[in-house]
């Protein structure tokens, strides 16, 4: 049997144990790639022209309405407010806003655990980067050879 001081006798709680460091997201390494990719592939459309300077803003702007409906939508969930539909959500990851969304899901911990909607967020980020890869090195080099 093993002894006891005194401090445990008398009811005294044990050491609390330090917290664990956060474990990377479920996921993490394959969105931390596709958000390189992404952002290279927009570096090089910009830089081949492929794309207009103007999607550099419009990129920015969709990733800080993302951010935004993402906050939004977790103070609503918190408050018992009105909630963003999660098809917009999607819209907006799909329009180019995933990146954000990604953010927004790790750091505030919203729609991070519930598995059909990150299906669906998934298959938008593949969307959006599909559409992107063949807009800027298959569409795109063939409608100017056309012109």
């Amino acid at each position: 049997m093993r002894r006891q001081g005194p401090a445990m006798r008398q009811g005294a709680r044990r050491a609390e144990r330090p917290p664990r460091a956060p474990r990377a997201a479920r996921g993490a390494g394959l969105a931390y790639l596709l958000m390189l990719a992404w952002a290279g592939l927009i570096g090089w459309g910009l830089w081949m022209q492929r794309l207009p300077l103007w999607a550099l803003a419009a990129l920015a702007g969709v990733n800080l309405a993302t951010l935004w409906s993402y906050a939004a939508d977790k103070n609503a969930a918190r408050g018992g407010g009105w909630r963003t539909p999660e098809k917009q959500l999607h819209l907006l990851a799909l329009l180019g806003g995933w990146p954000a969304a990604w953010l927004a899901q790790q750091a505030m911990r919203h729609k991070s655990s519930k598995a059909a909607f990150r299906a669906v967020y998934w298959l938008t980020i593949l969307a959006h980067c599909a559409a992107l890869a063949g807009w800027v090195l298959w569409l795109r080099p063939r409608m100017l050879l056309n012109q």
